[in-house]
C-alpha cells in the first residue's frame, strides 16, 4: 500500500513510528531510550492483526489511508479499528474534516478547544490529547489548557451546555440557549452555536467508541507507551512493523469461540427475529399498547446499571478541562422527578434538526444526515457464520433503545421487541457505552454476542454512537427552535 508515487511506507506499517528491524539494538547501544507500546495494536479488545488483515484486504481503505495521511500527518487508532466498515468510515473522515478544517463559523482553535472540552466530560484523555495538539498546533493559547477558567467567558458559558448534553440532554432547556446567545460582549451567534452544538455531541459520542472499542493511545501519545523493558520476549518491540509478530501475538478472547451448545446464542437471536417478524404480520399492537410497552421499557432500562468494574481502562485526568466534576449521567425520571416524553413525529432529525443545521451551518446538516443513514442501514446480510440474514429488526432495536434510555419514543415502534432482541449483558453493554463510557471494560466487550465477529461489535458501536449523537442533536435542536421561536 503506497500514499504517493515514491512513498515506500504504508500508513498501516508506518502508524506507530517504529524504528526498522534490528535498529533498536545499535540505538541502546548509543545510550537512546526506546519507548516501547503499552497496548498490543489499535485496540485492547479487538486482536491487531485482525485489524491489519482487514485494512490490507479492501482496496478501498488504501485510498481513505492515503487521504487521512495526508490531512492528518498520522493514522489514529479510531481510524483503524473502523477499517471493517470502509463506507461508514469514508462519510465519517468526511463529516469531521468538514467540522474542524473547513470554512465555518468557529475559528479553527475554538473547534479543538471544544473537542477537548466535549471529551473531557468523560475522562476521555486519549481525544484530549489528540485535540490538544491539534488545538497547540493551529496557535491556539496554551494557557488555555491550564483549566477552562482560563479560556475566553464564551467557551467558558459553553461549560453548562457541555455538561448538560453529554450527561441529562432531556433537561436542556430554551433558556440555556437564551443564556449563551444574550446580547453581550461574550454572547454566541446562532450559527456559531450550532457549530458548537454539533461538535459537542460529535465528541460526546466519540468518546462512547473510544472506550466502546476499547481504543489504544499511538504510542508516541501520553500513555501509548513506556521506556521500561519487555518483560518476557526476546523480540524487539518495532518487529510488528517487519513481519516478527511474536511480541504482539494474542489469542482473540475465548467469549468469541463457537459453543458446542446445540442451540447457540446466534440461532436462538435468529430465532427470536423469525417469531417477532411472524407475530407482527399476523397480529398489529394497538397504539394503547405500544405507549404501554415503551413506559415499560423506559422504566426497565433505568434498572439496568452501568458497569462499576473496576477494571475499566486507566484514564489520566483531564478534569481541568471542564466544571462541576460530580455531575454525571442519572436516569431521565429518578426521584419522583418527571420528564415529558419526546415525540419524534413532534420534532425528529429528518423533518426539523436537518434543516435547522443545514440553514446555520450549510452542508453540514447533509453530512451527519449521510452518517445517520449509512450506519442505520449498513449490512452485509450476515449474522456470525450466517449468510443471507435480514438484520434491519435488530437493528432498529437497537437504535431504538438507546432512544428510549433518553425518553424518545417511536409512536410506530413495538418496544416488546426489544427485551426479546437485546439481553441482560447486551444492555448493560449498551447503557454504558453510551451513558458512562469511561466504565466500559473488556470483560463487559467479551460478555455479549459471544459468537459475533469483531466487524460486528464495532458495527454495533458505530449504532451506538450515532444513535447517542442523535438523541443530543433532538434535545439541543428542539431548545434552540423554542427559542428562535
Amino acid at each position: 500500500m503506497k500514499l504517493a508515487s515514491g512513498a515506500g511506507l504504508s500508513p498501516l506499517r508506518g502508524y506507530g513510528g517504529r524504528p526498522p528491524l534490528g535498529c533498536c539494538t545499535r540505538l541502546q547501544e548509543l545510550g537512546i531510550r526506546i519507548p516501547r507500546p503499552l497496548g498490543q495494536g489499535p485496540s485492547r479488545f479487538i486482536p491487531e492483526m485482525e485489524i491489519l488483515q482487514m485494512s490490507a484486504e479492501d482496496p478501498q481503505m488504501h485510498a481513505l489511508f492515503a487521504e487521512s495521511f495526508t490531512t492528518l500527518g498520522h493514522l489514529d487508532n479510531i481510524t483503524l479499528v473502523m477499517v471493517f466498515h470502509p463506507q461508514y468510515l469514508e462519510s465519517f473522515l468526511k463529516t469531521q474534516h468538514y467540522l474542524l478544517q473547513m470554512d465555518g463559523p468557529l475559528p479553527l482553535h475554538y473547534r479543538h478547544y471544544i473537542g477537548i472540552m466535549a471529551a473531557a466530560r468523560h475522562q476521555c484523555s486519549y481525544l484530549v490529547n489528540l485535540h490538544v495538539n491539534y488545538f497547540l498546533n493551529v496557535g491556539g493559547d496554551p494557557k488555555w489548557l491550564n483549566g477552562l477558567e482560563n479560556a475566553p467567558q464564551k467557551l467558558q458559558n459553553l461549560g453548562e451546555l457541555n455538561k448538560i448534553l453529554a450527561h441529562r440532554p432531556w433537561l436542556i432547556t430554551k433558556e440555556h440557549i437564551e443564556h449563551l446567545l444574550k446580547t453581550d460582549e461574550h454572547s454566541w451567534s446562532l450559527a456559531e452555536l450550532i457549530h458548537a452544538v454539533v461538535l459537542l455531541t460529535h465528541y460526546h459520542s466519540l468518546a462512547s467508541f473510544t472506550f466502546g472499542c476499547g481504543i489504544n493511545p499511538e504510542i508516541h501519545c501520553d500513555g501509548g507507551h513506556t521506556f521500561r523493558p519487555p518483560s518476557v520476549s526476546d523480540y524487539c518491540n518495532c518487529d510488528i512493523t517487519n513481519g516478527n509478530h511474536g511480541a504482539y501475538e494474542t489469542e482473540a478472547p475465548a467469549a468469541n469461540c463457537t459453543t458446542t451448545e446445540p442451540l447457540c446464542e446466534v440461532e436462538a437471536l435468529m430465532e427470536k427475529m423469525k417469531q417477532l417478524q411472524e407475530c407482527r404480520d399476523e397480529v398489529k399492537a394497538s397504539q394503547e399498547e405500544k405507549a404501554t410497552r415503551f413506559e415499560k421499557e423506559k422504566r426497565e432500562s433505568m434498572s439496568v446499571g452501568c458497569s462499576e468494574d473496576e477494571e475499566s481502562a486507566p484514564t489520566r485526568d483531564v478534569s481541568r478541562h471542564f466544571e462541576d466534576t460530580s455531575y454525571g449521567y442519572k436516569d431521565f425520571s429518578r426521584h419522583g422527578t418527571h420528564v415529558p416524553t419526546f415525540h419524534v413525529q413532534d420534532y425528529s432529525w429528518e423533518d426539523h434538526g436537518y434543516s435547522l443545521v443545514n440553514r446555520l451551518y450549510p452542508d453540514v446538516g447533509q453530512l451527519i444526515d449521510e452518517k445517520f443513514q449509512i450506519v442505520y442501514n449498513l449490512t452485509y446480510n450476515t449474522m456470525a457464520m450466517h449468510k443471507d440474514v435480514d438484520t434491519s429488526m435488530l437493528r432498529r432495536a437497537i437504535w431504538n433503545y438507546i432512544h428510549c434510555m433518553f425518553g424518545i419514543r417511536y409512536d410506530d415502534y413495538d418496544y416488546g421487541e426489544i427485551n426479546q432482541l437485546l439481553d441482560h449483558n447486551f444492555k448493560i453493554y449498551i447503557k454504558t457505552v453510551v451513558c458512562a463510557p469511561e466504565r466500559t471494560t473488556s470483560r463487559m466487550y467479551d460478555s455479549f454476542w459471544r459468537q459475533f465477529k469483531h466487524s460486528e461489535k464495532v458495527h454495533v458501536n458505530l449504532l451506538l454512537i450515532e444513535a447517542r449523537m442523535q438523541a443530543e442533536l433532538l434535545y439541543a435542536l428542539r431548545a434552540i427552535t423554542h427559542y428562535m421561536t
